[in-house]
C-alpha cells in the first residue's frame, strides 16, 4: 500500500450476531455501497469459528471489488502460557490469514468482569501475544494487538497503556490503535497514536460522545481530520478500519455504515 486506505470493520454487525454471523455477502455489499475499499472481520463472522470459508469469502470479495484486509481474533489468554485451544485457534488464524494477500492478523483481548490481579494478567497477555506474533512472523504474517477499553479491558488507561509498550518493545508485534477506545480510557487519540507511532501499522476509527457513548463518525469529539493529517504528515501506509458500537448500529448496522461511509468520503 502507497497510501492510506479506508475499509470497514464488521462489529457494528457483530452486535446483533444471531441476526448477521455469516451473512459476509449482504455485510461486503452495504460495504461497498458506503464507498469502502476493504474489509476487516472477526473469525465468528466468517461463518465458522475455527475454519472459515477461504474460497466463498475471495468469491464474495471478488464480486463487491472489496479486499480482505484484517482478520481480527479475541481470544482471553487469561494463563500464564496459551492454553492447547487458543493455540489452535491462533495457529488456525495465522494459516488463514497467510493464504489472504496482503491481510494482517489483529489480536484482541477478550474482557473479563473486573480488573482484579491487573499485573499478572497483563503480564500473561503479553506473553501469549508476542508468542502468536513470533510464529506468525515466521509464516510472513504481520501481527498488530488492538486494545479496547470496557469496564474489565485490561489495557484502558494510561498507565495500562505504557506497561504494555514496555512489554512488547522489541517485539515484532505492531499496533492497531482504536481512536474510539483510547479516547474511552480518558485519552487523547491523536496524542496516544504519535506518542507510539513506531508501532502503528493498522487503524481503527470510531467516534465517541462527550457523555462517552458510542456515536456515528463525526457526531462524537474526536478530531478525525486530524488524526489523519498527522498521519499522512508521518507517511502512514495503511488501513483505517471505521466502526460503530452505538444502539443505532445494533438496530440497524446497514444504516450507519451507509453514513459513516459519506463522513469518510467528505473526510
Amino acid at each position: 500500500m502507497d497510501k492510506i486506505s479506508y475499509g470497514c470493520q464488521t462489529y457494528s454487525w457483530q452486535m446483533s450476531f444471531e441476526k448477521y454471523a455469516g451473512k459476509i455477502p449482504q455485510i461486503a455489499s452495504v460495504m461497498k455501497r458506503a464507498g469502502f475499499q476493504g474489509i476487516e472481520a472477526e473469525v465468528c463472522m466468517l461463518g465458522n469459528k475455527y475454519f472459515p470459508d477461504r474460497e466463498k469469502l475471495n468469491h464474495v470479495l471478488k464480486k463487491e471489488k472489496l479486499q480482505f484486509a484484517a482478520l481480527a481474533l479475541p481470544l482471553l489468554w487469561r494463563e500464564e502460557e496459551e492454553t492447547e485451544e487458543e493455540r489452535q485457534i491462533a495457529d488456525t488464524a495465522i494459516e488463514f490469514v497467510k493464504g489472504m494477500k496482503g491481510s494482517i492478523l489483529v489480536l484482541c483481548h477478550l474482557p473479563g468482569r473486573d480488573r482484579k490481579d491487573l499485573r499478572q494478567r497483563q503480564d500473561h497477555q503479553i506473553r501469549c501475544i508476542t508468542e502468536v506474533a513470533k510464529r506468525a512472523e515466521a509464516e510472513g504474517v504481520t501481527t498488530v494487538y488492538h486494545p479496547n477499553s470496557s469496564y474489565g479491558s485490561i489495557f484502558r488507561t494510561r498507565e495500562d497503556y505504557e506497561y504494555l509498550f514496555d512489554g512488547i518493545a522489541g517485539s515484532c508485534l505492531g499496533y492497531a490503535p482504536d481512536a474510539g477506545h483510547i479516547a474511552h480510557g480518558g485519552m487523547d487519540p491523536k496524542e496516544v497514536i504519535s506518542t507510539y507511532y513506531e508501532k502503528v501499522k493498522h487503524v481503527h476509527f470510531k467516534d465517541m460522545g462527550a457523555d462517552g457513548s458510542w456515536k456515528s463518525m463525526g457526531e462524537g469529539k474526536i478530531d478525525f481530520p486530524g488524526i489523519v493529517k498527522m498521519l499522512e504528515e508521518k507517511s502512514y501506509k495503511g488501513w483505517i478500519m471505521v466502526e460503530e458500537e452505538s444502539e443505532e448500529a445494533r438496530k440497524n448496522p446497514d444504516l450507519v455504515t451507509l453514513e459513516n461511509g459519506r463522513y469518510i468520503q467528505k473526510l
